[in-house]
């Protein structure tokens, strides 16, 4: 709707003066069209779908819109869609159903370039199935602030022959989050909630029109108990009392009944940065009667997210789904890059709106990061009408530090420059809901309708579950993508790995295959070549830049990347090394790392490279990206551009871009590589020095070993001698049997040093060869002992000397009492010695005779000849190795000791 400029709109005291407007509307059904089309103010006639039935002139020039154009036509949807909200047309149809539409209000029209305020009387009209429109001009408003801006500047870009380009971060700068206003189908308060009774500090201009309680100015300062029920109130109160609405994003929302007719309104309430904002905002009667979404619907569409295998599936059945949920008439899937360009990957828009943004790419300052922080933590935005004048927020204080956040507030009015980018770019009615993927803004679902475009608060709710239900998909499929590169990535490091364990040569295992596997350095991140450089040397595999080239980089790379920096990545190499220009193709990408870097940035000797290939492409822009913004110098004042045309830029130099676990995995493998391989050499030639030392130590300990077991021997040797000579002197047995059975101890322990000196490893003896050799000492010892005496060793059973000691004392106390007490005197009978390996692993000595057997207390009787010396010795060796003793009863005649240990 437009006012011309000729036609004049008196204020509401003038208008009284010249025509009694109530009268007027108490006659409507009884003045003829003719008449009808001479009154002062607009009227209009519906019949119950809201098809124009009568067009007067006054409303005809109040609008700018043609009779002829306009009768027939839907009045809400295509005459004035400005007024498809439940405070409008919501009203007519309640009134409608009910059969008693009778509906007053004030109404504000966004025209341009100066709103007007205009009362609105609805009223059934006599004839049935016909209802009146009555619209009386209250005066005209302020320009709105982006109408002002959008002036200015035009203005200022009239005066040059060419704009000037301006730095985006004057977008930036603008405090969008105290936009100072909301839109004008919700109302707001603000409260303290320090103060018992919730004091109202600041609220809406328009919140009078939903509380019926007068002037803002009578509304601050004063309780929130004396507007809404005692039951919101309740609820809130309980609410800051638990702590529940310590997440602004997640407001308490209630139902509140308002005024005689019982007109429902939703009620949103979040604390944040000292105030409690409450929303208040008129629900329809009916969510159908605005195109309301039900929960079937929003299953149906999880439900085909869940089932597109790819990323452009999912995208473009999000747009589908949405756009159906929601009504607008163009729904976009918007996705960041890593420098928050955006790209809209999806779209799904009515047929008759030609202009297709798909595929086109959008600059970072199309949506600065103050808004892109914005949308990570408020991630839901509705605008109904570009051009509707905002409701104000009224505040007794005048400081700017005291202005009331509106962050989370989701009927926020947007800034200027933000409308304006919308009235560019062709559309009215919008919403933003933010894709975000593990907490990271991902990107945007963004509705556009080139009408206002009203959305119900359940819709609203049940897109952003869709949302949030594309968010997870992506998130699956990106991981599921991530997790086969990385996987694809392991193994290839694994086999590397494993192939530099069992060589000697690293740069060879990194850069050559084998017969078996031909898995090389850049399988490791699918690279297009890959090389290592290190000591002036140079090796390669794949599609690489020349070795010259190579060197070159090395030496450049090891000057210039700073002190700590150990990887160095980059998509467009040219533009960080000029000569890279010259092998672009081939590598435009590169990805390094060094392999021995210290904290302080030398010992830079080695050097990993992988390349990629020149993705040469061409990137379709929504309108020149150089120009994003304009301003005037002198004015200050700041736009959106205005162009959205196709606008192709050729990309040269480029390629696929490192994502952040390769940078990181590079980083890794060069550590492993230095801290196995590198610090594995240096330390394999430090130990190799130190094993000369210690073979050269241990060589003399052996010399030394042997010689003293050498020295041991004889002079046991000795000593038993001397004894065996002594006993042959001796003529009492008491004193004879003591020498020989101190010399066969003696003896014993000989054996086992002569076996040590004999024996190649120093700390083994070879046990059957020791008892034969002890058995034969001790049948020559004594007297016909030799021809009693059966030996039989298992060759081969080595056993440690400590052992090998304990077992042939223990051997020669049971071989002497056997040889001495088995048989009476002159008595032939014979002595069993065997000595063999346990099946379950350990040794078994048996020691068996074929006489007497033992007496009873055998055990604990004193010998003559030793006092029991000789059982104390055979416990204390068999507790020294662990070892036990068992005789076996069943042997008759004779005894039969068994050893194991």
């Amino acid at each position: 709707m437009m006012v011309s400029e000729d036609e004049g709109i008196p204020d509401q005291g003038q208008t009284n003066q010249s025509f009694n407007w109530q009268a007027a509307l108490e006659q409507l059904d009884d003045l003829s069209p003719a008449a009808i089309d001479v009154l002062p103010f607009g009227v209009i006639q519906l019949d119950g779908a809201g098809k124009v039935v009568l067009y007067s002139a006054a409303e005809s020039r109040f609008s700018g819109r043609a009779v002829d154009a306009v009768v027939g036509r839907d009045f809400f949807h295509d005459v004035a869609p400005c007024t498809d909200l439940p405070a409008f047309h919501g009203r007519f149809l309640e009134g409608v159903r009910r059969g008693t539409l009778d509906e007053r209000f004030n109404f504000t029209f966004g025209f341009e370039p100066r709103p007007v305020r205009v009362e609105v009387r609805l009223r059934r009209a006599r004839e049935p199935d016909r209802y009146w429109i009555a619209v009386r001009a209250l005066g005209t408003l302020a320009p709105s602030r982006h109408r002002l801006a959008e002036d200015a500047a035009s203005d200022a870009v009239t005066r040059r022959v060419k704009a000037e380009p301006v730095d985006p971060s004057s977008c930036e700068r603008e405090p969008i989050h105290l936009a100072g206003a909301v839109q004008p189908h919700a109302m707001m308060l603000a409260c303290d909630p320090t103060t018992p009774n919730l004091v109202v500090r600041a609220c809406s201009d328009n919140v009078s029109e939903t509380l019926r309680e007068g002037s803002p100015a009578g509304i601050i300062g004063r309780s929130l108990a004396e507007f809404l029920p005692d039951n919101i109130v309740t609820a809130i109160r309980g609410s800051l009392a638990h702590g529940t609405l310590a997440d602004p994003a997640r407001p308490l929302r209630m139902i509140m009944k308002q005024g005689t007719g019982a007109v429902s309104f939703l009620v949103l309430v979040h604390l944040h940065d000292g105030r409690l904002v409450l929303e208040l905002e008129r629900l329809p009667e009916r969510p159908e009667d605005f195109r309301g979404a039900t929960a079937m619907q929003v299953q149906d569409a999880v439900a085909r997210l869940r089932t597109a295998d790819t990323l452009a599936d999912t995208a473009t059945t999000a747009a589908h789904e949405v756009q159906i949920i929601t009504g607008f008439e163009r729904v976009l899937v918007y996705r960041f890059d890593a420098d928050w360009n955006g790209e809209a990957v999806a779209e799904a828009k009515v047929p008759d709106w030609e202009h297709s943004l798909l595929g086109l790419r959008f600059p970072a300052s199309d949506i600065p990061a103050q808004a892109r922080a914005l949308y990570a933590r408020a991630p839901a935005r509705f605008v109904v009408d570009r051009d509707a004048v905002p409701a104000a927020v009224v505040t007794t204080s005048q400081k700017a530090n005291e202005a009331v956040d509106l962050s989370f507030a989701q009927s926020r009015a947007l800034s200027p420059v933000h409308l304006e980018y919308q009235r560019n770019l062709g559309v009215n009615g919008s919403m933003s809901l933010s894709i975000l993927v593990e907490g990271r803004l991902w990107g945007l679902l963004i509705g556009h309708h080139r009408k206002p475009h009203y959305v119900t608060p359940d819709t609203r709710a049940l897109a952003s579950i869709v949302t949030d239900a594309f968010a997870l998909r992506v998130h699956e499929l990106e991981s599921m993508r991530l997790w086969h590169d990385q996987q694809a990535s392991l193994r290839a490091r694994n086999t590397l790995l494993a192939r530099m364990a069992a060589s000697d040569d690293f740069v060879t295992a990194l850069t050559a295959g084998n017969q078996q596997d031909g898995t090389t350095l850049r399988d490791v991140f699918a690279a297009n070549g890959a090389a290592v450089v290190g000591h002036g040397l140079v090796e390669t595999v794949g599609v690489t830049p020349p070795l010259t080239a190579l060197l070159a980089m090395f030496e450049w790379l090891r000057r210039d990347l700073p002190a700590g920096q150990q990887v160095f990545a980059t998509d467009r190499l040219s533009g960080h090394y000029a000569p890279a220009e010259a092998w672009q193709v081939e590598a435009s990408g590169l990805l390094a790392v060094f392999i021995d870097e210290d904290k302080a940035g030398a010992g830079r000797d080695h050097l990993l490279l992988w390349f990629r290939p020149e993705t040469a492409s061409t990137v379709v822009w929504g309108g020149d990206p150089t120009k994003p913004v304009l301003a005037d110098t002198a004015t200050r004042t700041v736009l959106p551009r205005r162009s959205f045309e196709r606008w192709v830029e050729e990309r040269r130099g480029y390629a696929e871009p490192w994502a952040a676990w390769q940078v990181g995995t590079a980083a890794a493998l060069a550590s492993v590589i230095a801290g196995v391989i590198l610090r594995q050499g240096r330390r394999i030639a430090e130990l190799t020095v130190k094993q000369h030392e210690l073979t050269r130590a241990l060589d003399q300990k052996e010399v030394l070993a042997r010689e003293v077991d050498h020295r041991v021997k004889n002079s046991l040797q000795i000593v038993a001698g001397v004894m065996l000579m002594q006993s042959r002197g001796v003529m009492d047995p008491q004193a004879k049997a003591a020498f020989q059975d101190t010399y066969a101890r003696v003896m014993s322990v000989a054996r086992v040093h002569d076996s040590l000196q004999q024996s190649d490893d120093v700390e083994s003896v070879d046990l059957g060869e020791t008892l034969r050799r002890l058995c034969e000492d001790l049948a020559a010892s004594m007297t016909g002992a030799e021809q009693r005496l059966d030996i039989s060793a298992e060759p081969g059973l080595m056993v440690s000397s400590q052992t090998a000691v304990a077992l042939s004392l223990v051997a020669t106390e049971l071989v002497t009492n056997a040889l001495k007490y088995a048989y009476a005197p002159g008595e032939p009978g014979r002595v069993e010695v065997s000595v063999n390996a346990r099946p379950t692993g350990g040794i078994v000595l048996r020691v068996c005779d074929f006489g007497r057997g033992l007496s009873p207390d055998w055990a604990s009787r004193p010998q003559r000849s030793g006092g029991g010396l000789g059982m104390r010795v055979i416990r204390a060796m068999l507790d020294r190795i662990g070892a036990e003793m068992q005789v076996e009863d069943a042997r008759r005649p004779g005894t039969c000791f068994k050893v194991q240990a």
